[in-house]
């Protein structure tokens, strides 16, 4: 049953009058009147599943039914480009007991071992794409745990599940490992043979080490051969001498790499020295990489010690690489489990959250930019992420009027358009879970 609070006429063919959208989010030559803060005011013609055309207020068909927006929000449907939804909602059953690092790390191994088959891990699949698509997602990339023997139970489920939501959810998959597997020549030719069988990409977590730059080679080496692009995990520490990023870019030029490379996180470049923070964010802008931040879930992590109030955010430094020309944008990472107990895959959530975080305002003109148009064209999917004539009349409605309307609260009202028509917004319900997780001492589900 559809949910939200628009009322979408029932014909195929309408137009939603009177929409304000953020002008980074539009491709189209009609002259369209500002309404301040980097926002523009619009008419969106639908025909069946598609934007038929973009035109000033009161320029279309006046016959046609019509929604009016009253100057509420319209954006394209969200990228959400780094995720973990082989990880996520197992924290019920295994938590992390200090919400630290290393805490989460072995809180998620020791889950992986004891619980993590094809069952177990498509029912939470599920449960998270689910919640995804209802908060207004249309593209998503999960990082698959692969180390052995995981990647030969994660990979299969996630092609079935690729296929599962076509048409509803664009799905891409990361291999992630640790530097000493990737160091392992025969592992790294059999994970980089199960990715290219999947169409996936090939990825690892990233740190100093004395054999990184011989590993990195070895990588790049890899996915070349296969046609393949690299996501890594860099530098999620505080360590200002954490400095992998820089050792990723050099491998790229010193490689040639043709390929799309994504560094995720690289938390430690906001704590170094100016200088060789501008050194390595040219390196980054030279080598052509880009950069996924995660504020929420570093937030959570980062800087955490027992009875100290934190003094670092976690988050790259997200202004100085894109003041340099690098492709940046935020995504939501983890979500209930052991590297960050919260979190639901709603992009809204953690556009408002980065906004607030990383001082993303005066002016926030370009910041949509991070969770729709900016990761698709990261991830090659230059037809996301955009309003335009012809694409999917893949939208998300919002009552919010204004920047200061929009972020104040969570918009939790929504309405969800795909191709054309609206969705059920309403989110599954975590008791569909219960029976993969030990009830609490003295608790039992009715």
């Amino acid at each position: 049953m559809p949910t939200g609070f628009a009322q979408v006429p029932s014909a195929g063919r309408y137009r939603i009058a009177n929409a304000v959208v953020p002008a980074v989010l539009v491709e189209t030559t009609a002259p369209l009147p500002a309404a301040g803060e980097g926002l523009v005011l619009m008419d969106i013609e639908v025909d069946g599943p598609g934007i038929a055309a973009i035109r000033a207020p009161g320029a279309g068909d006046p016959d046609r039914p019509c929604l009016d927006m009253n100057r509420g929000m319209v954006w394209p449907c969200f990228v959400d480009m780094h995720t973990h939804i082989d990880k996520g909602h197992i924290w019920p059953r295994r938590s992390n007991p200090d919400g630290t690092f290393m805490g989460a790390l072995e809180s998620v191994r020791t889950d992986r071992e004891a619980n993590w088959s094809a069952i177990d891990v498509t029912r939470r699949m599920d449960f998270s794409l689910r919640c995804a698509f209802a908060h207004g997602t249309a593209l998503l990339r999960t990082h698959l745990d692969s180390i052995a023997p995981q990647h030969r139970i994660s990979w299969p489920v996630f092609a079935e599940m690729r296929e599962r939501w076509a048409g509803r959810i664009d799905l891409q998959a990361v291999s992630l490992f640790t530097l000493e597997e990737a160091a392992d020549t025969a592992f790294l030719s059999e994970i980089a043979d199960v990715v290219q069988h999947n169409r996936g990409v090939l990825g690892c977590v990233t740190y100093m080490d004395p054999e990184l730059d011989r590993i990195l080679d070895a990588l790049m080496r890899a996915a070349a051969d296969r046609g393949l692009d690299l996501d890594f995990h860099t530098d999620e520490t505080q360590d200002p001498e954490a400095r992998s990023l820089e050792h990723i870019a050099e491998a790229a030029l010193r490689n040639g790499f043709r390929g799309r490379i994504v560094c995720g996180h690289c938390c430690s470049l906001s704590r170094q020295a100016d200088d060789t923070a501008r050194r390595i964010v040219d390196k980054v802008a030279r080598a052509g990489l880009s950069i996924v931040s995660l504020p929420l879930c570093n937030m959570y992590l980062q800087d955490r010690h027992y009875g100290r109030t934190p003094r670092s955010r976690g988050i790259t430094m997200l202004h100085e690489l894109r003041a340099s020309g690098v492709e940046v944008a935020v995504a939501s990472d983890n979500t209930r489990d052991p590297f960050y107990a919260y979190g639901d895959l709603d992009m809204m959530e953690v556009f408002r959250e980065s906004v607030r975080i990383g001082q993303l305002d005066h002016p926030i003109d370009a910041a949509p930019d991070l969770v729709a148009a900016a990761p698709a064209r990261i991830l090659g999917r230059p037809d996301r992420g955009v309003l335009r004539a012809g694409s999917p009349a893949d939208l998300v409605l919002f009552r919010g009027r204004s920047w200061t309307e929009l972020l104040a609260r969570p918009q939790s009202d929504r309405t969800v358009l795909r191709n054309g028509r609206p969705i059920d917004t309403t989110a599954p319900d975590y008791r569909e879970l219960d029976d993969l997780f030990p009830p609490p001492d003295g608790w039992r589900p009715e």
